[in-house]
């Protein structure tokens, strides 16, 4: 596909990059290994490590080829696998962690910031090998570097594995405690789903779908910046007429994105994917969904009106981006990550955003309650009763739900975590103080709602 700008879309491209902190969030390269299928867990391991680095070895170097040629930041090169649940056979916890340090191994060796794929789709029930992989997570999580794991434990389709959330809250807060010294780092690197897409280039939650091709390249643009820049220029329109200001905006960033990824596709000779317009934020000042928020009139991320700001923005940006390619995929819409967005970060600090209000606002965003941290002393129960609640929202409306939550070992309401980077800064966030055991004891699972019914 060729692309064309005019020189005026060429001076405001530039000044979208320079000011406004546009960006190629990642390009992550999808790799199957179902052919990895070996007797003993170790062989799978030396085999996924051995494609990983023959696929994976040019994505790096021809990522900053593309950044150079178009003076584009591509900010990460990621890899994202096939849920490694699926290769575990009947490997042992110890041989599927050993599966862990590979893969590990091989995103050092081929230079990407992160591999995904360290997953699970067990939204409608699980085997008990499965049931192993999943208490296997803190340990692959905490022993490794680069690697993210996710789960699915509910559809739309299927319901709502509740055996399995209860898993996830136990597993979330042992992933938290092996991972205490860095503020329980490794539940950044865990997300756990409702609807999961099996195209997502962003991580946590990235792997490859087994409906994918063998390779395939997907794009991530970011462009918060870009937008509430769009929002700040135009104070008094109606929101009409501003809802149509981003989708045009957002047509434009998407098909940047789309010369990226198909312009990687060329020089890898790798099948292009989708690209995936997320306004993913990041600490800097500036690049912030809730800015956006504030812009259209909201005093604080959080205040009455909220939802519904985010909602007309969550719409108009998946319309601009499906104007702009036919190829538009994984989330594509809007982040809410606490600790990743300085303006969440302050609405949370001055009493604006609380948990229930975020809760609320995952009902019209593009994925869930992402990057939140909470006491150090949360039972597993009400973590497992946050997942539930969140895949609810998921499976009734049939979109996407996810949360990465951060029990903060130590840490209590009030006090804050630093995970550096993109990852940013995390303010402890309350929780009920009400217990939801008895619920989740329950397990079973949640049945489909009627809506499903829909062949």
């Amino acid at each position: 596909m060729a692309f064309h700008f005019t020189p005026r879309e060429i001076m405001e491209t530039i000044r979208m990059i320079e000011d406004e902190k546009l960006d190629i969030r990642t390009i992550t390269m999808g790799i199957s290994l179902l052919d990895c299928l070996a007797e003993s867990g170790k062989d799978v391991a030396r085999k996924m490590y051995d494609k990983i680095c023959l696929r994976g070895e040019r994505l790096v170097s021809v990522g900053e080829e593309i950044e150079k040629y178009y003076g584009i930041p591509i900010i990460h090169k990621r890899i994202a696998v096939t849920p490694v649940s699926l290769l575990a056979g009947t490997a042992s916890s110890e041989e599927m962690v050993l599966m862990a340090r590979k893969l590990d191994q091989a995103a050092r060796e081929v230079g990407v910031n992160f591999l995904g794929g360290y997953s699970a789709l067990v939204h409608k029930g699980m085997s008990p090998q499965e049931q192993i992989f999943l208490r296997s997570i803190p340990e692959a999580l905490a022993v490794t570097e680069r690697i993210c794991s996710s789960v699915n434990v509910g559809t739309t389709k299927s319901g709502i594995n509740m055996d399995a959330v209860k898993i996830m809250g136990e597993v979330i807060l042992e992933t938290a405690a092996k991972t205490a010294e860095q503020g329980g780092l490794g539940c950044a690197k865990l997300v756990v789903f409702c609807n999961v897409p099996e195209d997502n280039p962003f991580m946590a939650g990235a792997f490859h779908g087994i409906g994918e091709p063998e390779t395939v390249i997907n794009v991530g643009v970011s462009g918060p910046g870009v937008i509430r820049n769009v929002v700040s220029r135009e104070p008094h329109i109606p929101l009409g007429q501003l809802a149509d200001r981003i989708k045009r905006m957002a047509f434009k960033i998407t098909r940047m994105g789309e010369m990226v990824g198909r312009e990687a596709s060329s020089r890898l000779e790798v099948p292009f994917g989708i690209v995936d317009l997320s306004l993913a934020p990041t600490p800097a000042v500036g690049d912030s969904v809730a800015e956006i928020l504030e812009a259209m009139g909201l005093e604080r991320c959080g205040a009455p009106g909220t939802t519904a700001a985010l909602a007309m923005l969550n719409d108009a940006v998946k319309k601009g981006g499906a104007m702009a390619s036919s190829y538009v995929g994984g989330l594509s819409g809007a982040f809410i990550p606490v600790s990743e967005d300085a303006g969440m970060i302050r609405a949370v600090t001055e009493g604006s955003l609380n948990i229930e209000k975020l809760e609320a606002m995952t009902c019209v965003c593009s994925v869930g309650l992402d990057m939140i941290a909470v006491p150090g002393d949360t039972s597993a129960a009400t973590l497992s009763a946050i997942i539930a609640d969140e895949a609810a929202i998921g499976m009734i409306n049939r979109k996407t739900t996810a949360v990465r939550v951060i029990p903060v070992p130590g840490k209590k309401v009030g006090d804050s975590v630093e995970f550096g980077g993109l990852l940013g800064t995390a303010p402890v966030m309350q929780v009920s103080p009400f217990d939801s055991s008895a619920f989740i004891a329950r397990g079973g699972r949640i049945p489909a709602p009627i809506t499903a019914l829909n062949n």
